[in-house]
């Protein structure tokens, strides 16, 4: 290999390294600022349902004059009186109720609706009274709690408990002898306690929402619909499961949930991821069981639950998927012998690459080991210094060592890997192991080496 060749494979490795390191990063950035500035710099209403008190005659005056001062921005829904009006805002079926009352027209409002909705509706009904000669009131009907004074804290509890739950899975794909149904109940654990904890930090700490234990079921469906999506994700995506993960959940879903900005105030983009992410659904159950009554339930409870059982068949997916690999490396091998242990997890990009590890040396925080084992000659002596390699199927070296002064070694970092153990020294015949790498079920692996060769 010429000098100019060996330069140009190692400019290709850091630039590789550089790809698989940084992809991530660049999606973030661009995703903040391609998803998150559009949809917030400039509110804008679009199709907001105000109840009108009026006649049908009144009522389209009224819609022609909003027509002018916002295209598209408001639609009237004529009412029976000025009861039935309020009740809309109520029941949480509009935004406000307009009630005309010759020169001091009267508007009833929402701030659980947002902050910034109730503005932008009371600016636009107040210049279009003011055109009239008439003097704008308002009414609030639903206020928030005093701790919310902006109206937008639930974007904050809905986006805790969101990341919580995607870095659960995250940090959970480094945990050795967990299988997958582990990882499944300790995502239905994990959420019930971040459930608990954002409740009652935001309803009885902090005093953002008002107390309903309901919330409290919201709150862990939410985590569940993140965690078990983004878990039943990995073994089909691997490396780019956690771009995907962020981009549904944290890049599309907090200017689409309507918890920050309202969504009939967003781009249509974001208005339409609305209805169908797991975020903005969980926002706008909170906001029912804490203002509205537990009205329009219906919807965020069926989407959230169809969220969860789309990542149940993604797991179960996962694992036929896994085991007809794993039948079929064995088969490869030949491997008669083998037992199937309990179920294992697929590689990810957050697994560590396989790497030696000093036998008994391990402290907390540290990896724990995989596959350990000890080389003896046939008189049970141990050999130090004995080379240990570990190759898959296909003939590629996982990870090469170094027995210690006990003859041990030691080695982590492996997927689900049918894999074949090679103790060497020289002077002495090979010893040779096939076994199965399992996450879930460490291995210890002993092996003897024969006599010197005379």
């Amino acid at each position: 290999m010429t000098q100019r060749h060996r330069a140009r494979k190692r400019v290709g490795e850091v630039v590789r390294t550089l790809v698989m390191g940084l992809w991530l990063p660049a999606l973030f950035l661009a995703g903040i600022l391609f998803s998150y500035l559009p949809a917030f710099h400039h509110p804008a209403p679009h199709h907001v349902s105000i109840a009108v008190a009026a006649s049908p005659a009144a009522t389209a005056r009224l819609q022609h004059q909003l027509d002018v001062a916002a295209p598209g921005g408001f639609t009237l829904r004529p009412t029976a009186g000025a009861a039935d009006a309020r009740a809309a805002v109520l029941d949480h079926s509009a935004v406000a109720a307009y009630v005309p009352r010759g020169h001091r027209p009267l508007l009833y409002g929402a701030k659980a609706d947002g902050a910034a909705m109730e503005t932008v509706v009371r600016q636009t009904f107040a210049a279009v009274a003011g055109r009239a000669g008439h003097t704008l009131a308002f009414r609030e009907l639903v206020p928030t709690v005093p701790g919310d004074a902006s109206g937008s804290s639930l974007l904050y509890v809905v986006l805790a408990c969101v990341v919580a739950a995607y870095f659960m899975v995250i940090t959970m794909q480094r945990a050795v002898g967990f299988g997958r149904w582990a990882h499944v109940a300790t995502s239905i654990g994990w959420g019930a306690v971040t459930a608990a904890v954002a409740y009652l930090a935001a309803a009885y700490v902090v005093q953002v929402i008002p107390p309903n234990p309901l919330a409290l079921l919201y709150l862990f469906l939410l985590t569940q619909a993140v965690s078990l999506t983004a878990y039943g994700l990995v073994p089909f995506f691997g490396g780019f499961f956690p771009g995907i993960a962020i981009t549904l959940f944290v890049l599309l879903g907090v200017p689409s949930s309507g918890a920050a900005v309202p969504v009939q105030l967003v781009p249509g983009f974001f208005a339409f991821w609305h209805p169908i992410l797991p975020m903005g659904n969980a926002a706008d159950a909170l906001r029912s069981v804490s203002y509205f009554g537990n009205s329009q339930l219906l919807r965020p409870t069926v989407v959230l639950c169809a969220w969860i059982a789309a990542g149940a068949t993604l797991i179960l997916l996962g694992y036929l998927r896994h085991q007809r690999r794993l039948a079929q490396e064995a088969a490869d091998q030949t491997m008669t012998e083998y037992v199937p242990g309990p179920p294992a997890e697929d590689p990810t990009v957050m697994l560590p690459e396989p790497v030696a590890l000093a036998p008994h040396q391990h402290h907390f925080g540290d990896e724990e080991p995989m596959l350990t084992g000890r080389v003896t000659d046939p008189s049970g002596q141990p050999l130090p210094g004995t080379t240990v390699t570990v190759i898959d199927p296909r003939g590629r070296q996982l990870v090469r060592t170094r027995t210690d002064q006990n003859g041990e070694y030691a080695a982590t970092g492996f997927s689900d890997v049918a894999a074949m153990i090679i103790a060497t020294m020289p002077g002495r015949p090979a010893a040779v192991a096939q076994l199965l790498l399992d996450p879930a079920a460490p291995v210890n692996q002993n092996l003897v080496l024969g006599r010197p060769a005379s």
